[in-house]
C-alpha cells in the first residue's frame, strides 16, 4: 500500500473522461487525496475504450483506481446543483470537455472560483483554449500526427507510423499530474488557486523539446544520434541494439565475426558511421540472422555491448529483472480476474484488497458522496426517484 499519503485530506473533483484526465486524478489518489469520479450515468466514455468486460476495459480500470465514483444526470437541475457543490468543496477541480462546455453548466473555472477562490481548476484538451483548432474534436493518434512524433517513427519505408498505445494521452496526465502539484505547493505558499491549460498538443511537444530543437538547428534534417542503433531481426525475433561508443562498436564487430568492419574507412569513426549508416546497418542486419534472439544476446551481454530481445509482454512479466524489484502486483479483480497491475514510480505496489487497486462502477459510490456532502437517505432517495444520480 501507499503509505506516503502526501495529498491526505486533499478533496479532488473529477469530471475528467477519456485518459489523460483521470489519469492525473489516478495519481492525486494514490498520492492520498479523495478523488470524486463524477461522471454521467451512462459512464465515462472511456469504460468502453477497447475490449471490454462486463463494465470494465483495461483503460478505465488503470485511470480510475483509488477514486469513488458519483453518476451525475448534469442536464437535470437537481443533478446539475449536486454537481456545482462538489465542485466548489473540492480543492482541485478536474476536466477534460471542448473550451465552453463546462461553462454551459457552470462548472467552469470563472463560475466554481466565485464561491471556492483558492480551487486549482486544470483543463485538458485537445489544442488548447484558444485558436482555430480549439473546439476540434481531437484522438491520441491524431496528436501524434499533427505534433510531428509520427514523423521521426518511421517502418523500413520511411511510412510514418504511430506508437501502439494512446501514448499522448499517458504523458499528458503525467503533465496534468505535475501542474496540479506545482499549483499546490504554489498554493500552500501564496493562499493562491490556480487555472491550469494542459492540452494533448502542448505535452507532445513538450515532450519532444530536444527532437524539435534538433529539427530547426540542423535545417530539418536530424542526424541520427550515433550508429549502429534501431531494431535488427534474428533467427526467431528481434533485438534492440544501442552502440554509442567505439569500444562497443569494436566488441559488437567481433561478435557478429566481422572484425573487417572495425577499421573499415567508412565505418571507424562515430561519425564516418553517421553518414554511412545504411550500408552498415545492411552489413550487420545480414549478420544477425544467423542466430536466435537467444544466442545473440548471450554474446552480446558477454561482451558488454548495450542491447535487449524485444519483449511482449508476457516476456517482461515473466522477467527475472521485473520480478526482482516488484515492478507489478497482481491483483484479484472482481469481474476480471487476476490482473497484472505496474507499480507507479515513486510509489509503493499496488496491494490486494486496497481500496487504491480498485476501480468503481458508475455510481458505486453515490449514496457515500452524497452522504459526504450532508444529504439525509430521504434526500438521495428523492434524487435517485428524479432521476438526477444514478446509484448502485
Amino acid at each position: 500500500m501507499n503509505q506516503n499519503q502526501a495529498f491526505k485530506g486533499l478533496k479532488v473533483a473529477d469530471f475528467s473522461q477519456g485518459v489523460a484526465g483521470p489519469y492525473c486524478g489516478m495519481m492525486l489518489a494514490q498520492g492520498g487525496a479523495s478523488v470524486t469520479k463524477v461522471e454521467p450515468t451512462g459512464g465515462d466514455w472511456a469504460r468502453t475504450l477497447g475490449t471490454t468486460y462486463g463494465e470494465y476495459c483495461a483503460h478505465a480500470i488503470v485511470v480510475n483506481l483509488g477514486k469513488k465514483s458519483i453518476s451525475i444526470d448534469l442536464k437535470n437541475p437537481e443533478g446539475l446543483a449536486l454537481a456545482r457543490k462538489i465542485a466548489e468543496e473540492a480543492d482541485v477541480v478536474l476536466e477534460s470537455f471542448r473550451p465552453g462546455v463546462m461553462k454551459k453548466f457552470g462548472l467552469d473555472y470563472d463560475s466554481v472560483s466565485k464561491n471556492n477562490s483558492n480551487v486549482i481548476y486544470l483543463s485538458v484538451t485537445g489544442y488548447g483554449q484558444e485558436g482555430p483548432y480549439s473546439t476540434r474534436p481531437v484522438t491520441d493518434s491524431a496528436i501524434q500526427g499533427f505534433s510531428g512524433w509520427m514523423s521521426i517513427t518511421r517502418d523500413e519505408n520511411g511510412m510514418p507510423m504511430k506508437s501502439g498505445m494512446v501514448v499522448i494521452d499517458f504523458l499528458t496526465g503525467l503533465f496534468a499530474y505535475q501542474s496540479v502539484m506545482k499549483a499546490l505547493i504554489g498554493r500552500g505558499v501564496s493562499g493562491e488557486g490556480a487555472y491550469i491549460d494542459c492540452n494533448l498538443m502542448q505535452a507532445a511537444a513538450a515532450f519532444q523539446s530536444a527532437k524539435i530543437l534538433e529539427h530547426h538547428l540542423e535545417g530539418g534534417s536530424p542526424n541520427v544520434l550515433y550508429v549502429p542503433a534501431g531494431t535488427v531481426q534474428t533467427a526467431d525475433g528481434y533485438v534492440g541494439i544501442a552502440v554509442m561508443r567505439e569500444g562497443h562498436y569494436a566488441e559488437l564487430c567481433k561478435v557478429l565475426g566481422r572484425e573487417d568492419l572495425i577499421d573499415h574507412e567508412d565505418y571507424n569513426s562515430r561519425e564516418k558511421r553517421v553518414v554511412h549508416e545504411k550500408p552498415l546497418m545492411a552489413e550487420i542486419r545480414r549478420e544477425f540472422l544467423r542466430k536466435t534472439t537467444a544466442q545473440w544476446s548471450k554474446e552480446l551481454e558477454a561482451a558488454g555491448v548495450i542491447h535487449s530481445p524485444i519483449n511482449g509482454y508476457a516476456d517482461y512479466l515473466e522477467n527475472e529483472q521485473s520480478k526482482a524489484v516488484n515492478s507489478y502486483s497482481w491483483i484479484d479483480h472482481e469481474v476480471v480476474g487476476k490482473i497484472p497491475l505496474p507499480r507507479i514510480p515513486g510509489f509503493d505496489g499496488f496491494v490486494n484488497g486496497s481500496e487504491l487497486a480498485h476501480s468503481p462502477l458508475v455510481g458505486e459510490h453515490s449514496d457515500q458522496v452524497l452522504e459526504g456532502l450532508g444529504l439525509s437517505e430521504a434526500e438521495i432517495a428523492a434524487l435517485k426517484e428524479k432521476g438526477a444520480v444514478f446509484s448502485r
